[in-house]
């Protein structure tokens, strides 16, 4: 029996396994001491009130002969992308056609899945550090991609240069995992770049709903020129806390193609038809209700929520001085390690003596050797006894 080799060059634990591991590990050796987790970007906060009705409606006509349904449509109900369609409308001033946007079980999935419609010789880059799900995908697929760095050389918003030769670019904005956002005219020379050497983009918005300035674009559609290179992967499950019931969406143009013409709105609908039999039609209608100005408003008050958790790690760092990037448009904020030289030692080093646990850097890449990601997805009451907890490290010489 021949297997895919490539999966023998992934790490043994993909990184959030292997943080749950080790706290596993941990607590079973100090069942007295509290955990508080800021590390994996999980949500806290319930599902909004008209969306678990909008769920019970619809579990409600699955049991009745006139109003089940069976398989649904693989790329989603019209009506959810018609919903999806006036969002970006009415939010973003882009103008998408319905038959753009296709209906997933969320970012993680497509963002991968993805793939499947590029030559397995297309060569791809990504930021280092990097959500995971980037580098590993491509590496199960046996890419070496190239690496473009965020450091604070460049503020951690690299832009495209000349060494980037790559047919497939990924951008995550706001940054996973380090919370930054690109401007305007950053995603600009990014779009003309990629233009320039017949590029595509793919581009993660999963965190654009914590953009907090109408200044900065929540889509890259909302940049001259973005329909001819880039594909758009978003997600309910932090806008709308689907991180347990799945439901995401990706958008391709329909004037996007390959030099010869061929239509990636097609392969990619072509391949979720084959692949993928959609998304339930209760959940579809949950999200659906996620975008009525009534969910919207819910969103609001939750994201609010998660806003003032980080509002609170980074006023907690201020008085710390440690050094550290993101928080504001995003729930992410990336921390130099504070006297320690490896991520690792960091998150041991919290949490043994307070507790919390974080995730190392370096399992984002290379350059996220000497930072840590903290998250303010928990809830408010135990990211103040964290911060709490941080503070009383104050005293202490960090190095010891």
């Amino acid at each position: 029996m021949k297997i895919n080799h490539h999966y023998l060059n992934l790490p043994e634990n993909y990184l959030f396994s292997e943080v749950a591991k080790r706290t596993r590990e941990f607590q079973a050796c100090f069942p007295d001491v509290s955990i508080i987790k800021l590390s994996i970007g999980d949500v806290s906060r319930p599902l909004p009130g008209v969306v678990v009705q909008a769920m019970k409606r619809a579990c409600t006509e699955m049991g009745h002969g006139k109003t089940f349904r069976g398989y649904g449509p693989e790329i989603g109900y019209p009506w959810l992308r018609d919903a999806i369609a006036k969002h970006y409308r009415e939010q973003f001033q882009v103008e998408l056609d319905v038959d753009e946007i296709i209906i997933s079980d969320g970012a993680k999935s497509d963002l991968s899945n993805l793939l499947d419609i590029f030559d397995h010789n297309a060569t791809v880059a990504m930021c280092d550090p990097v959500y995971p799900v980037y580098l590993e995908s491509n590496v199960m697929l046996g890419r070496k991609p190239q690496f473009f760095y965020a450091t604070a050389i460049n503020n951690f918003l690299p832009l495209p240069d000349e060494h980037i030769t790559a047919d497939i670019i990924y951008l995550c904005n706001p940054a996973n995992p380090t919370g930054v956002c690109y401007s305007r005219a950053q995603l600009k020379q990014w779009v003309d770049f990629a233009r320039q050497r017949q590029s595509v983009i793919i581009y993660d918005a999963a965190y654009a709903c914590f953009i907090n300035d109408s200044n900065l674009p929540h889509s890259i559609y909302e940049i001259d020129g973005a329909r001819e290179c880039a594909i758009e992967v978003n997600s309910f499950s932090k806008m709308a806390g689907f991180t347990g019931v799945r439901c995401g969406y990706t958008i391709v143009p329909k004037n996007l193609c390959t030099s010869d013409g061929v239509s990636l709105n097609q392969l990619w609908r072509r391949r979720q038809t084959t692949k993928f039999n959609g998304v339930s039609y209760i959940v579809q209608r949950g999200a659906e209700a996620a975008l009525t100005p009534v969910g919207l408003q819910s969103i609001n008050k939750n994201l609010a929520y998660y806003r003032r958790n980080v509002c609170l790690i980074r006023k907690t760092l201020d008085q710390l001085h440690w050094s550290y990037v993101g928080g504001i448009h995003s729930p992410y904020v990336w921390v130099r390690c504070p006297g320690y030289r490896t991520a690792w030692e960091c998150f041991d080093f919290l949490l043994k003596t307070t507790g919390i646990v974080c995730t190392p850097g370096v399992g984002f890449g290379t350059a996220g050797e000497s930072y840590i990601r903290l998250t303010g997805f928990n809830t408010y009451a135990n990211t103040r006894t964290a911060c709490q907890r941080l503070l009383a490290l104050q005293n202490q010489k960090m190095h010891e």
